[in-house]
Parts: structure tokens; C-alpha cells; sequence
């Protein structure tokens, strides 16, 4: 809900005496900004940020006397537009003199702890509208979902394989092997196979996060008296996204990290600016704060994405 009204004394009159044992000011810690480690972070000076591949060739054919010869297909352009976010706190000169309190007296600092949450919470919708092509800053050629089972491409080639990066199935040992094997599965806009890393993550709400460790750092007999080996054991890391929790406490995904970081994309356009005034006529004090930020990905290969 957003305050309009000045901190004023009539608001806050009990912080006029010193009668009380106690006064705390929000002294709840926050949630971490977990989701600053995901992405790739740009400074620009541009209003809006453009992206654009073009494919590989295709392969080379068998030589008949005369040369073939070989075409390349565009990719999908992706333009990211960072939007303005702005708010301020007016103070009365009054309650500011006759405040007993050491309460209500910082409030540049609120608003700089209030913005950091605010794109802590832009920074875990990639993941929280994975399956939706609603997107916050981002125009996408494709216009499909980050993860679908229906990506496109441009050169004419099948898409009927190593182009799904959805699944529905709720996370245990044989999804997660399910989804980790269609990842190294996926292929390019040319439909050939592509190679990546071995550095996978899967990134789970809190919820999930005892399931991921089990299968994770389980060396020997997983849900089975054989004591045979896992596979799986040290083949992720996990990462427990609390804010996933807000939106899906079953939902998770696996990550290519190395990919992610080239592909999943934060625009600091104005870091965040904050000013203080005295205002002439009424002697009020005002804090303000402005930034402009966006997010969007270039390409949607670093993600398997399940949505239960």
C-alpha cells in the first residue's frame, strides 16, 4: 500500500513522549539478494538494449563436380527496455523536532533497502513466470516462453527434437536425470547438437530444497537397500531461491550456469539516485529515490524449466 501522507506528528504521537519501555524500527532482517549470482549484469546508455544471432552452416555435402553452396538462417531478436521506478517520504519539520525516538529519522536509507527488494523481486520472475510470455521488460521475436516444449527457429530445420525445455513431472531422482539429459540434449537454430558445460545447477524454492540435497549429495543407494551408486551425487549444485517459494513450492528448474550467465540478462540503466530537500514553504523534509533496470534472456538453452 502506498503512503501519501507526510510523517507527521497526528500519526505518530505516541513517538512524542518518552513514556514507552521500547520503540523498534523494522527490525526484521530482509531476504537475501540471492539473485544478483544468476545473471549477467550491463551498464548501458541506451533507452533500449537489442539482441540477435545468426546460425552456424549446415553440413557440407558431397562433393558432385560442381561446389554446393551453403546458406545461414537468422535467429530471433530480443529487445530489453528498462522501465523508471521512482518513490519519496515526506517528513514534517514538527514531528522531526519533537520525535523522542531514534525512529522515522532514516529514511534515505529505507528507500534504498525498499529498492534492493524491489529488484531482488524483479530478479526471481524469469523463474517465477518461466511459462508465461508475459514479460516485465522484454520483447521477444520468438514470443514464446522461456521454458516451452514448442521453441521455434528460423532455418527450416525439425524442431521435433532438442527443442522442449518444459517439464511437468514433480522433482525426484528420475526427473531431475530426465531433465538433466535433455538439456545436454538441446540443439542450435540449425537443429544440430550443441555442447555444454558441466556445470548445472538446480535451482529449487526452499520447499524443495531438502528433496535436492538428498539426490545430490546421496552417494550410494538412493531410495533403494542395494547400495548402489547415484549417478546424480555431486553432479549439481543447489540453489534454494526463497523467493520461488512466494510463487511455487513446486516448480523447479535446472540451469547450464556458464549459459545462464551469458544469457540471462540485467540492465542497471540508473543504479538507484537518491536526494534529500528541505521544502521552502513548509520546511518539510523529502527523500527520494530513482533507478531504471530491466531483465530479459538472450536465448532460452541454459534452462530446464518444470512446472507441476
Amino acid at each position: 500500500m502506498a503512503l501519501v501522507s507526510p510523517l507527521n506528528s497526528a500519526a505518530f504521537v505516541k513517538l512524542l513522549k518518552k513514556d514507552m519501555f521500547e520503540v523498534s524500527e523494522n527490525e526484521f532482517k530482509e531476504l537475501p539478494q540471492q539473485g544478483k549470482e544468476l545473471y549477467r549484469v550491463l551498464s548501458t546508455d541506451e533507452a533500449i538494449t537489442e539482441f540477435y544471432g545468426v546460425s552456424g552452416l549446415p553440413d557440407i555435402p558431397e562433393f558432385n563436380g560442381k561446389l554446393s553452396y551453403l546458406g545461414r538462417a537468422p535467429g530471433y531478436y530480443t529487445k530489453i527496455e528498462p522501465k523508471e521506478f521512482a518513490a519519496g517520504v515526506i517528513t514534517q519539520r514538527k514531528f522531526i523536532d519533537d520525535n523522542q525516538w531514534p525512529v522515522l529519522r532514516d529514511n534515505a536509507t529505507e528507500l534504498v533497502r525498499s529498492n534492493g527488494r524491489t529488484q531482488e523481486k524483479y530478479r526471481a520472475r524469469p523463474f517465477n513466470y518461466a511459462f508465461s510470455t508475459a514479460f516485465d521488460f522484454m520483447q521477444s521475436e520468438e514470443n514464446v516462453s522461456l521454458c516451452n516444449d514448442s521453441h521455434l527457429t528460423k532455418s527450416g530445420t525439425s524442431t521435433s527434437s532438442g527443442f522442449d525445455n518444459k517439464g511437468t513431472s514433480a522433482m525426484d531422482k528420475t526427473s531431475v536425470a530426465v531433465a538433466w539429459l535433455a538439456m545436454r540434449q538441446f540443439r542450435d537454430s540449425m537443429s544440430e547438437r550443441i555442447e555444454m558445460s558441466d556445470n548445472y545447477m538446480l535451482v529449487v524454492p526452499d520447499t524443495l530444497g531438502d528433496a535436492a540435497e538428498e539426490i545430490v549429495g546421496t552417494v550410494k543407494g538412493l531410495d533403494t537397500a542395494e547400495g548402489n551408486i547415484n549417478p546424480q551425487s555431486g553432479r549439481y549444485r543447489v540453489f534454494r531461491y526463497m523467493r520461488l517459494d512466494d510463487y511455487s513450492t513446486t516448480n523447479w528448474f535446472m540451469v547450464n550456469v556458464d549459459m545462464m550467465r551469458r544469457m540471462l540478462i540485467w540492465i542497471d540503466r540508473i543504479s538507484q539516485e537518491t536526494d534529500t530537500i528541505i521544502d521552502f514553504e513548509t520546511k518539510s523534509v523529502k527523500h527520494s529515490i530513482y533507478s531504471r533496470f530491466g531483465y530479459g534472456f538472450k536465448d532460452w538453452r541454459w534452462a530446464y524449466g518444470s512446472n507441476v
